[in-house]
């Protein structure tokens, strides 16, 4: 009995360890091959497939878009602007329709060096290309408010001396109060103390969110460096847990960094992180870029996220909506995604409590905020339907009718595509539901298959059992027929 315990012990203790291990995945070369090199940029449906593209600086002024395949390697460089078009620094790139013709055009922003004046330049959309001809524009700023029954909470990294020895994120809740409460102050780990990489003004100091466990709370991916050790930098995971000390329980959540992620410390020198659907599977994994010493382009690790929990998600993406079925052109309505919706969703936990969430959609693109262009929303371990799932998008100034519609029972790990078209008409709103079966269905499906095998061949040993004892009744009939006739 000893001996079977300690082996499932064994077998426990490999499983774990196995599962800390493999919790990520490196597949950068089944994604880029030997294209791994450039910084990743923006992220967008340039080809209207419905899969997202990934958008690359090389060379500093040279864009490559990197369209997705369903062969390795899933992305490859299609459509590239060459560096004498610009002549000068691209410090962003921001994919979006300028021109209300429903295919996906390009603006570009240049400087010739951190003191001059920003250019823009638009590459206008034509048919799943860039025109050759950029368009040269003044410098625009504009905001964006999406209207929405909910409240967003303001996350905030700071530098809290001058050197950036000492860092922190607060949080605030302008809901409740305007008191900026800290989710994270202590960067110390064994003897070390890590800190945030101060910020540029090309590059300020921010946060990539995304929720990597699918358990509805955002995490987050940040760059830290080794305030001991010169040049040390690392991408680390901050993942949203519940609070455990004084300063946040007014909030009741907190930031933990796992430092002991070893896929993500294998990457030195990390001077960006953020999350990718790679698969397009609900599940959030990441892209890291690293700088190698000698070398301009930065290089690119994509991380796949084996999360086994069978946790739940939403996926929802919220298009132009200038067009639906009748596009100019027989333009196809998918690729040109709208910034500032704002989605939200209510639902019984399986604990029969009220549950809901909200995030936006393109809220920044500037300043390499790396945001993706559709919102996805954990669930938990809960199956149940959603309830209510809202869709709120920006309204005209001085509008006072607010543009949301609602939509009930929706499966849990889906994708949804609204089609706010027309605008001012909510009710018109169109959505089509796309369905990612969970790990639970070929679990069960490997369970009825085995259990349908094991009826089987107990079927198959009392068939022959039975056919047995038949020849051997036939065996003494036979005996007893020649022994009569004797």
């Amino acid at each position: 009995m000893r001996i079977f315990r300690l082996n499932i012990l064994a077998f426990f203790l490999l499983f774990v360890v196995q599962y800390n291990t493999f919790a990520l995945q490196d597949v950068t070369t089944d994604l880029f091959g030997a294209e791994n090199y450039g910084t990743v940029a923006a992220f967008g449906d340039f080809n209207s497939d419905k899969q997202t593209d990934i958008f690359i600086i090389r060379k500093q002024s040279e864009l490559v878009i990197f369209l997705a395949d369903s062969k390795t390697p899933y992305f490859k460089p299609k459509v590239q602007k060459i560096k004498d078009v610009f002549d000068t620094i691209v410090t962003s790139v921001v994919p979006g329709d300028y021109d209300g013709d429903s295919q996906m055009d390009v603006l570009v922003t240049t400087q010739i060096k951190p003191e001059a004046p920003t250019s823009v330049f638009i590459f206008w959309g034509n048919n799943q290309t860039l025109g050759t001809a950029p368009t040269l524009f003044d410098l625009i700023l504009c905001l964006f408010l999406a209207d929405g029954d909910g409240y967003q909470d303001h996350l905030l990294p700071v530098c809290l001396d001058k050197s950036c020895q000492n860092s922190a994120i607060y949080l605030a809740k302008p809901s409740q109060s305007e008191k900026w409460v800290p989710v994270l102050s202590d960067f110390k780990w064994r003897e070390t103390v890590w800190s945030f990489v101060p910020g540029k003004p090309s590059q300020p100091l921010a946060l990539h969110l995304g929720d990597y466990n699918l358990d509805g709370f955002p995490d987050a991916l940040v760059i830290l460096r080794n305030t001991s050790s010169s040049g040390q930098q690392q991408a680390f995971l901050l993942e949203n847990v519940p609070c455990n000390n004084a300063s946040c329980k007014s909030v009741g959540r907190m930031f933990r960094i796992h430092w002991d992620q070893s896929d993500l410390g294998a990457i030195q020198n990390a001077i960006m992180a953020t999350f990718f659907d790679i698969y397009e599977d609900g599940i959030l994994d990441m892209l890291v870029l690293s700088q190698a010493a000698g070398k301009n382009d930065s290089i690119i690790h994509a991380l796949k996220n084996n999360f086994e929990a069978d946790a739940y998600f939403v996926k929802v993406m919220v298009l132009s909506g200038l067009c639906s079925n009748d596009c100019p052109e027989d333009v196809k309505p998918f690729g040109v995604n709208q910034p500032g919706p704002y989605v939200m969703y209510t639902t019984v936990d399986s604990n029969g409590y009220l549950k809901n969430a909200s995030a936006g959609q393109l809220s920044q693109s500037a300043h390499f905020s790396l945001q993706l262009p559709y919102t996805v929303l954990g669930l938990g371990r809960s199956a149940n339907f959603l309830d209510h799932l809202f869709v709120g998008i920006p309204r005209q100034p001085g509008e006072t009718d607010i543009r949301k519609q609602e939509w009930t029972a929706i499966i849990p790990n889906s994708q949804l595509i609204v089609i706010p078209f027309p605008h001012n008409k909510p009710r018109s709103w169109s959505a089509k539901l796309y369905l990612t079966p969970s790990n639970s269905v070929l679990l069960t499906a490997i369970a009825l298959i085995g259990v349908c095998v094991f009826i089987l061949v107990i079927i198959g040993i009392l068939h022959w059992q039975e056919k047995k004892a038949d020849d051997r009744e036939k065996r003494q009939e036979a005996h007893r027929f020649h022994f009569d006739a004797m």
